[in-house]
């Protein structure tokens, strides 16, 4: 006897259809559920979401986020509050459920070291105000990383907030590095990034190592030196030359291919030298200088405590106040002007510490005596 198929009724088949209908289509939600959405609207005092195409929501007075600086566009997560308000939409809250997660997230970020892409809403004088999970967060200057730093000669305020306005609307991938829910705390650091991108980079090089890079800013302390991929060094006012430097940009400008030798490695921080580079003129200063020699000198620079002054190219003195006449002097300037020539006494040589003392006045003393010879 043979079994003949069983007949499949049409309502079987509508109700099949229907419960995948019913699977593929969003759930609605309920009360208390913390939703995901996209911003479509921001007024004076209300927000506008719309909930994955299943329904719009409005977040409105209290319940808005003061820190949140929402636009069109973000994602958002807030709790609902209210299946149907006076407008038949969702009543919605950033300070619910969802900011509780948004919390949990960055706390979870923070604990173990996660990078976020964070977007720059503003700018002001110490950093870049940012959004995180929804949260906002400041982003402060010192924790930029090479290339987004303000690097402007003479720290010129108005210059370096300038230089963050042009980051706003950014993004960048950071990682938090402190928080305080309590107090509304959140710190980010793109340089923490950075730094753990150059760690396998930075670690094969070693002290004493001769690279060469170009120059990619030059400022009051020192100059920052580009080399091998994207690695950048800086060598402060002091190693750039043997001799005295009033301003790095006097000797270097961005652009410039310079050799330097890697004098230490700190964390992500490189030191480099250029004048190790060359000899040291002040090793053999007693072949060209000696004590109590007469010796004819331009005047450099005028600092309250006296002239710095130029025997040659590489070797430098300083005529202390003291030895520019013999009364007392109350103003430098006085006595000469930058670029003023003079033949002055050298007092004292100190080759280790690079110091030449000169003296003025002796020179003066010794003149009356000449004239009555």
């Amino acid at each position: 006897m043979s079994v003949l198929p069983t007949e499949t009724k049409p309502e079987a088949v509508a109700m099949s259809e229907m419960d995948v209908l019913l699977a593929d289509s969003p759930i609605f939600p309920k009360q208390g559920d913390v939703v995901k959405g996209t911003v479509i609207s921001v007024g004076r005092n209300e927000v506008r979401i719309d909930v994955g195409g299943v329904a719009i929501g409005l977040v409105r007075g209290p319940e808005l986020d003061p820190n949140a600086h929402l636009a069109l566009g973000d994602e958002v997560e807030a709790t609902v509050i209210d299946l149907d308000n006076e407008f038949g939409e969702l009543e919605l809250s950033l300070k619910g459920a969802g900011r509780r997660k948004s919390w949990d997230k960055l706390k979870e970020l923070f604990t173990g070291g996660g990078v976020i892409q964070v977007k720059v809403l503003d700018a002001n004088k110490g950093g870049l105000i940012v959004r995180l999970e929804g949260v906002t967060g400041f982003l402060p200057v010192s924790q930029l990383s090479p290339d987004n730093y303000p690097r402007v000669a003479g720290g010129e305020k108005a210059r370096i907030l300038e230089k963050l306005k042009e980051l706003v609307g950014a993004s960048m991938d950071v990682k938090v590095i402190d928080m305080n829910e309590e107090e509304e705390k959140l710190i980010v650091s793109e340089k923490a990034v950075w730094e753990t991108k150059q760690e396998g980079v930075i670690s094969k090089h070693t002290i004493g190592e001769v690279i060469e890079g170009e120059v990619t800013a030059v400022t009051d302390f020192g100059a920052f030196v580009r080399f091998d991929e994207n690695l950048e060094g800086l060598v402060h006012i002091s190693e750039i030359a043997w001799q005295r430097i009033d301003h790095p940009h006097d000797v270097l400008k961005p652009g410039d291919r310079v050799r330097a030798e890697i004098i230490n490695i700190e964390g992500s921080k490189i030191f480099l030298s250029m004048k190790k580079l060359v000899p040291d003129p002040w090793k053999k200063v007693s072949e060209r200088y000696e004590l109590n020699q007469v010796v004819k000198g331009r005047v450099l620079k005028i600092n309250p405590f006296g002239l710095f002054v130029e025997l040659d190219p590489e070797i430098h003195g300083l005529a202390h106040i003291s030895e520019l006449a013999a009364k007392p002097v109350k103003d430098v300037n006085e006595i000469a002007r930058v670029g003023d020539e003079f033949d002055f006494r050298i007092v004292s040589i100190d080759p280790e510490s690079h110091r030449l003392g000169l003296s003025l006045k002796k020179v003066k003393e010794e003149e009356p005596e000449k004239q009555e010879a």
